[in-house]
């Protein structure tokens, strides 16, 4: 009774302090937004069979959260499923809080039927991001939503302002939830072939007879002549896609959170985890519908054919329904040299501003003396003491119970070793370990992603986006750093490395914290495949990491701590 009612009162304060947020309460001199996030099961059938969902104040996926550069974002989550949860927030760099972060690394889960609310700035950012449950594959059963974060007023974007912006949120789906496709994991088994993809939580429209009847499909419906800002967010499980409009030009202008060169494309593939920016004009007849698809990329596209995710773009003065055959992706993924070049041809707006009035060029990173280097290598799943697990350099990473920023702040040792091995080691076996890179602050790193599993994989760096300067098949070897381009490589947060093959990229270690590296495919990343970076500032006083935020959860050997 006594628990019961400490946790009404938690609750009814927790309610009263989101109210003041939501009334634009704020300590700090940037402006803030606010939001609530009630995290619950539904039932949906955006596949056509009945399933749970995780949705966010009762819709799948969940609200958008719009800000705009240094602004402070306070989400008050609330866990109503019957298991921990959190969020984490993909391409956000949270600068000098890793505690905000939101992947057990740095965060004690929040319990059932607890909340938790998250404070974090917004700083020196620009651009198209999302949300996600970053325990257990819970993502597998949604919870995701899109972030905008807007250019200052003062700062101009480098297009003519569009008429309209559109969100995508899309992804390979099963019509299992995350719960029995633990338990496939878990078994040593692999997940197989999606079900299906859905746009926005829907499911296709009925292109053809094998589609079932009665499936909710995505509309979007546009005015003729008109250009919209168009926002694509590969949210799935596991699965590489390649997104497409029926006869309209894709113009790219935005890499997670960096402005590009702008390019025209018909077809583009977007991996797992990985957010874009297009702008498509309206500028066809109006005599039917158009075609949105987002369809399987690096599969036996025959054999994979239902996983295709189909919406509908329909102009106010359309005279009929969408008919005949899906349009095909310009490129052969048999031919991987050209599937590849269409990455590479992303490069940075070097002369636009993004966050800051500066140009984005004016930061020389090609002149800078790479100080050190880390190759992580992914190979096939393995048994690790009879159990199949993934790994990086041999390494299955095991989540400590205490999250280990938490560890150094109240001096609770043996949490983690400093040990992250440089590079692979071909004649130590596999291993469980919880152990991460002790990398240096200030320090200018390269990292080379290299790629020997069978499936591509997308790699991404909480807390820093990252110069993509070289991705190419085979090993890599210290002689491809001639390759490297040095003077407009696109700066993002997640990259594909495709099977087979490396990408290397370059980062400057100036976001104190502990910050995660990670696989975004979700069943790799399960089974292990990841690791962590921590940077300390030795001469720290408060400016460059901020201090435990005072509603910390505790748990592990802290547990006791807890309020």
């Amino acid at each position: 009774m006594a628990a019961a009612y400490l946790f009404s009162r938690f609750t009814t304060f927790s309610f009263l302090f989101s109210l003041a947020l939501l009334c634009g309460f704020s300590l700090a001199g940037d402006p803030s937004v606010s939001y609530v996030f009630e995290v619950s099961y539904i039932t949906a059938s955006p596949l056509g069979v009945p399933q749970q969902v995780i949705a966010i104040n009762g819709k799948f996926p969940g609200p958008v959260i719009n800000a705009t550069t240094n602004y402070n974002v306070d989400v008050n989550v609330f866990n109503r499923l019957d298991e921990p949860f959190l969020f984490t927030w993909n391409g956000i760099e949270i600068r000098g809080e890793s505690w905000q972060d939101g992947v057990l690394g740095t965060n004690c889960p929040i319990p059932p039927n607890w909340n938790f609310t998250y404070s974090f700035q917004v700083k020196d950012q620009i651009g198209s991001f999302f949300y996600f449950p970053s325990l257990n594959l819970q993502r597998a059963s949604g919870g995701f939503g899109p972030i905008i974060i807007n250019n200052r007023d003062r700062i101009p974007i480098p297009f003519n302002e569009p008429d309209g912006e559109i969100s995508f949120m899309i992804g390979d789906w099963y019509t299992q939830n995350h719960t029995a496709l633990r338990g496939v994991l878990d078994s040593g088994e692999e997940l197989g072939m999606p079900d299906g993809v859905l746009i926005n939580g829907k499911g296709p429209y009925k292109y053809t007879s094998s589609v079932p009847d009665g499936i909710q499909y995505e509309t979007i419906n546009v005015d003729p002549g008109k250009t919209y800002r168009i926002r694509v967010h590969n949210v799935g499980t596991s699965t590489s896609l390649n997104f497409r409009i029926q006869n309209h030009k894709m113009l790219l202008v935005e890499t997670e959170g960096h402005y590009n060169s702008q390019t025209n494309f018909t077809d583009f593939d977007i991996h797992v985890g990985q957010s874009y920016s297009f702008l498509v004009t309206m500028d066809q007849n109006a005599s039917t519908d158009y075609y949105i698809v987002a369809s399987a990329r690096f599969v036996n596209e025959t054999a994979w054919q239902r996983v295709t995710g189909v919406g509908i773009l329909h102009y106010s003065n359309s005279k009929g329904q969408a008919s005949g055959p899906l349009p095909v992706p310009a490129t052969d993924v048999s031919q991987p040299w050209s599937v590849m070049n269409q990455q590479r041809a992303i490069k940075q707006n070097t002369s636009a501003s993004g966050a800051r009035p500066n140009p984005q060029g004016s930061y020389h990173y090609g002149e800078i003396n790479i100080t050190g280097t880390y190759i992580l290598r992914s190979i096939p799943p393995t048994k690790i003491n009879g159990s199949v697990r993934a790994t990086l350099n041999g390494i299955s990473f095991l989540n400590p119970s205490t999250p280990m920023r938490l560890a150094d702040k109240h001096k609770v040792n043996g949490v983690y070793k400093l040990d992250f091995p440089e590079r692979p080691a071909d004649n130590i076996p596999p291993r469980l370990e919880s152990s991460i890179i002790n990398a240096t602050y200030k320090g200018f790193i390269q990292i080379i992603f290299q790629n020997n599993d069978t499936k591509v994989q997308s790699f991404h760096i909480d807390g820093y986006s990252f110069y993509v300067v070289a991705m190419d098949f085979g090993n890599w070897t210290e002689d491809k750093k001639g390759s490297y381009n040095n003077w407009d490589a696109v700066s993002r947060s997640t990259v594909e490395v495709y099977p087979g093959a490396w990408t290397a990229v370059l980062l400057s270690l100036d976001n104190a914290g502990v910050w995660n590296i990670r696989v975004q495919n979700l069943d790799r990343w399960y089974l292990g495949q990841e690791t962590y970076m921590r940077i300390i500032n030795p001469e720290e006083n408060g400016s460059t990491e901020m201090d435990q935020p005072g509603n910390a959860l505790y748990c592990g050997a802290l547990k006791s701590m807890q309020k």
